[in-house]
């Protein structure tokens, strides 16, 4: 009976998404579960576009939509903000740049009941409107554009994992774990679901889970999206240095030997033939892994691939190092 499911609430921090927050709530709006044991709470963070006006207009049919500001404008004081004014006993976490299957909220409601765990997600079906945002799209899915990660790279299996994208979590284990850490403007995700598992919570990657995500439309934005990772990633280290794992410090490692070779190959001659070893190496582990994708998804992509994966890579390894730079000074404190 629907009085026995648990009641729910959807929390989404936005800012700047009118291309994409109405498709993306109302997909969260249309789910089947109940209407009447879940709400939406959507915090805005002072959007400068039409974000609000397009979220307001929903409203009247919704009632179970609330709409408050964010004024720390990013993700983790968002879904604090949100958390702070949540009623549910279970807290799902979706962004304004995704749309979620009908049945997303009943599929994670169900495994938290049935399958002993804290926290839930699926993989991602990353998707672009263009044909660069799909070339982008593609890379993103791939292990060699995004290493590991399980949502991004598994699809039909469902297996505990380290973190999921737009999860669900149980009331309890976020009583247990405290709130977003609000200095990370990127990684939030990450960083608290490592939390979690510290305190021996079970996260799921279910593979009946279903949501779409919207890429990056342009290498810049993608760029400026990676070096953002990368930046906000050195936080995360400092404060959880278990957390990472050996592809994260791949890019910044490659970024480092370019620097490096080439400021050899200022110096001496021989350091021509280091800088050229390095790009030669990286170029054609690119293009076959661009050949590989391409292969997979659409041969049209393979001659923006090697572009993306390069944005990619290059972008999250300079982050990484300007983070280093940016918060020398935090070593200690964070010890």
């Amino acid at each position: 009976m629907t009085h026995e499911l648990p009641f729910v609430s959807i929390v989404m921090p936005v800012r700047n998404e009118s291309n994409f927050i109405a498709k993306s709530l109302q997909r969260v709006l249309e789910q089947n579960y109940p209407c009447d044991r879940f709400e939406v709470i959507v915090a805005d963070g002072c959007s400068t576009d039409a974000t609000p006006s397009i979220i307001e207009s929903f409203k009247p049919r919704h009632p179970n939509l609330k709409l408050i500001i964010n004024p720390g404008k990013i993700a983790p004081t968002g879904l604090n903000a949100a958390i702070a004014e949540a009623r549910g006993e279970v807290i799902v976490r979706i962004d304004g740049h995704c749309e979620i299957a009908p049945d997303y909220v009943l599929c994670c409601v169900t495994h938290l009941r049935n399958a002993q765990v804290d926290g839930v997600g699926g993989p991602l079906e990353t998707v672009g409107s263009t044909s660069t945002a799909q070339a982008i799209a593609a890379a993103m899915s791939s292990s060699f554009g995004v290493g590991g990660a399980a949502f991004r790279t598994v699809k039909n299996k469902t297996i505990l994992t380290d973190t999921v994208a737009f999860p669900a979590y149980t009331r309890a284990i976020i009583e247990r774990a405290g709130l977003f850490d609000e200095e990370l403007v990127r990684n939030q995700d990450d960083e608290y679901n490592y939390r979690l598992r510290k305190l021996g919570a079970k996260i799921l990657l279910a593979a009946d889970v279903k949501a779409r995500y919207y890429s990056r439309g342009t290498l810049w934005k993608l760029s400026r999206q990676y070096f953002q990772y990368g930046y906000w990633k050195v936080r995360v280290l400092q404060k959880h240095p278990r957390q990472m794992s050996w592809r994260q410090f791949a890019p910044p490692i490659f970024v480092a030997s370019l620097i490096a070779a080439s400021l050899l190959a200022c110096l001496i001659p021989f350091g021509l033939y280091v800088l050229a070893i390095i790009f030669c190496c990286y170029l054609t582990a690119n293009l076959l892994a661009s050949i590989w994708t391409a292969h997979k998804n659409r041969w049209s992509y393979l001659f923006l691939l090697p572009a993306v994966y390069g944005s990619l890579h290059l972008s999250y390894g300079l982050g990484f190092l300007a983070g280093l730079i940016r918060f020398a000074h935090r070593w200690r404190r964070s010890m």
